[in-house]
């Protein structure tokens, strides 16, 4: 009676087991040609089309790669919580969106334990989220044939350094960002306009309300970067130097 007994508490363990493995199985590395990427926990994500976030939480335990040309999430418009915990990375022409833009987010909406380094992207719209290494972008954007871009960075906590450099669109911007280390936003220039008028835009190159835990360096931006108070903008908050254009910003 009693081995039978025990019989029966294993084979209610093991059902037990199964039930909770089927439940929480990770769906192994994930690559997403086009359309809506599941809810749920995959050890990699790579994107080579026009791809977006189902509702609900993304676990991604190793790397996010958006191939040359593809789109995640662009505008950062889906509803869903992302979590990478290597480094999220884009290719020539690609766009990534990842957080919310959301009024006085927490910037929990995603989380990249890595880095993110970007190179020629079209654009990165990130908002309402954290980096907890280094935020890395080089070159890229729409250009002055291609349609009005933005590249919006707001309300983001970034653990290292941030490196904006070489990009050529409609708008960019660094607003209400936290910086653990360096800042620097070089050689970007607003080179097409969304009214007709010729460029630059010149909302752009917004650099304003951020707190920089070493220093803030901006040269040669076209048009050199700004606090704008009417879009609600402060001066910047430095423990290190002001340098170049953001010298009095």
């Amino acid at each position: 009676m009693k081995f039978r007994l025990l019989l029966g508490v294993v084979g209610l363990l093991v059902l037990a087991v199964a039930g909770a493995s089927a439940n929480g199985a990770r769906s192994g590395a994930y690559t997403c040609s086009g359309g809506s990427i599941p809810a749920g926990e995959y050890d990699s994500l790579t994107v080579t089309g026009t791809c977006t976030f189902a509702a609900g939480h993304i676990q991604i335990d190793g790397n996010l790669t958006v191939a040359n040309g593809a789109i995640l999430n662009d505008h950062a418009a889906a509803h869903a919580t992302v979590r990478v915990t290597g480094n999220a990375t884009v290719g020539p022409g690609g766009i990534l969106g990842l957080g919310t833009y959301a009024p006085n987010p927490a910037h929990d909406s995603a989380i990249v334990d890595g880095n993110v380094v970007a190179t020629h992207p079209v654009s990165l719209y990130l908002g309402g989220m954290t980096v907890r290494g280094n935020l890395v972008s080089t070159g890229g954007g729409s250009g002055p044939a291609g349609p009005f871009r933005n590249f919006p960075l707001k309300d983001d906590t970034i653990g290292g350094n941030l490196i904006l450099q070489g990009w050529q669109g409609g708008w960019l911007g660094v607003i209400r960002v936290i910086v653990g280390g360096n800042a620097l936003i070089a050689n970007n220039a607003s080179v097409v306009t969304d009214d007709g008028s010729p460029p630059p835009d010149t909302d752009s190159t917004e650099i304003m309300t951020n707190q920089i835990g070493h220093n803030l360096i901006c040269r040669n931006n076209t048009p050199p970067a700004q606090v704008n108070p009417a879009d609600g903008g402060q001066p910047n908050q430095v423990r290190g130097n002001k340098l170049g254009e953001c010298a009095g910003l």
